[in-house]
């Protein structure tokens, strides 16, 4: 049974979340957002309308989730004080309790993700390391935790590429994730991954270490604008390999997009390579891999500006976004993250997908860093 201290401090957080969120302001712009939806030509622009209900939808997104969150608190002062009067259980007045906090702590993590990229898809790509198929089961095995924590968010996800291993597993793959604030989620991810286990691929049992790199960017959709050269693409057309019927095997449906990058501040080129198989149809694998361009290239702005932030703020704890960030011990029953020291021995919740102990301890501890990015 909760305690009177426990009831205050969820309307203590309720009452924060008022604040912070500033809910009587978003309140008022999404009435007057809304209004100008109303207006007969509205749609005659269809990119500035879709620009528009995305910022209208966006705020009813805030909306609901603070009036979800005080309903919650409200209903659970209510169970409280049943409570008294024999009229609930002690168990239900445990359970909306859980509900309220579970809602509090997703709308504070919400919160933490103010960056624009922060509310767009993303596009995660798995390699595998060095190492041969040791590496290339791991790298199949992280696509797979991947994939099972999109499906417990209820975000899409599509495999736009695969490259099988030469025995198992996968040389690499890429997804895309869409949903609400999934790169803001998933950039925690962005990293070397590190498994320690008893080989099942060595025949004397050995203590395998593996790695694989995980590379997490936002998905652009048609709202923001990036720049490509068209003179500096180049296209290739293969036979796309493995399951998806006779038709992707004998016809070029696969697309190898080539894009000639030059840096605007150092002169330097580097060719930026992209494959897509995602579907059967070679028109519509050349339009997706030109958004995949377009959210690499929107990406590279963004390290930019992360990378002027990390000198700016020197003396302070800096995010390493290549280096191994965490680390999966089999074994031992141990997965770490050695960002934030957050750990846990449920490996097989991890592995099925449970990140947002993770993730949560990710945001808390770079939020900061992350808001003073863009200013």
């Amino acid at each position: 049974m909760i305690t009177s201290d426990q009831l205050k401090a969820v309307q203590e957080r309720t009452a924060q979340l008022h604040r912070y969120l500033d809910i009587p302001a978003k309140q008022m712009q999404w009435e007057e957002e809304q209004l100008r939806t109303q207006d007969p030509t509205f749609w005659d622009d269809r990119e500035r309308a879709e620009a528009q209900m995305k910022l209208v939808k966006g705020l009813e997104k805030w909306l609901k989730g603070y009036k979800q969150v005080e309903t919650l608190a409200e209903e659970l002062a209510l169970a409280f004080e049943f409570y008294k009067d024999e009229m609930v259980t002690e168990a239900e007045v445990d359970e909306a309790y859980a509900k309220a906090i579970a809602a509090i702590e997703d709308l504070e993590l919400k919160n933490m993700l103010r960056q624009e990229e922060d509310s767009m898809a993303c596009v995660l790509k798995i390699n595998s390391g060095a190492g041969g198929t040791e590496s290339q089961d791991w790298a199949q095995m992280l696509m797979r935790m991947y994939m099972r924590y999109g499906e417990a968010n209820a975000y899409r996800v599509t495999l736009t590429n695969l490259q099988e291993g030469d025995e198992a597993g996968i040389k690499t793959c890429t997804m895309t994730i869409e949903g609400d604030m999934a790169y803001g989620y998933l950039k925690s991810e962005n990293g070397v991954h590190r498994l320690v286990r008893v080989s099942p691929y060595n025949a004397q049992g050995k203590r395998m270490t593996s790695f694989a790199s995980v590379f997490v960017t936002p998905l652009v959709d048609d709202t923001i604008e990036v720049y490509v050269d068209p003179s500096r693409i180049s296209w290739d057309t293969f036979r796309s390999s493995g399951a998806g019927g006779q038709n992707v095997n004998k016809v070029e449906t696969g697309v190898r997009l080539r894009y000639q990058y030059k840096d605007p501040d150092t002169g330097e080129e580097e060719e930026i390579l992209i494959e897509n198989t995602e579907s059967r149809k070679q028109l519509e694998n050349r339009e997706n891999a030109m958004r995949l361009l377009r959210s690499q290239l929107y990406d590279r702005e963004l390290q930019k500006r992360k990378e002027a932030q990390a000198k700016i703020e020197a003396g302070k704890k800096k995010i390493e976004w290549g280096s191994q960030i965490r680390s999966y011990v089999f074994d031992d029953r141990r997965v770490k993250d050695h960002r934030t020291g957050y750990q846990t021995s449920d490996v097989g919740a991890v592995m099925d997908g449970k990140l947002d102990g993770f993730i949560k301890a990710y945001l808390m501890e770079f939020a900061e860093t992350q808001d003073n990015i863009n200013q």
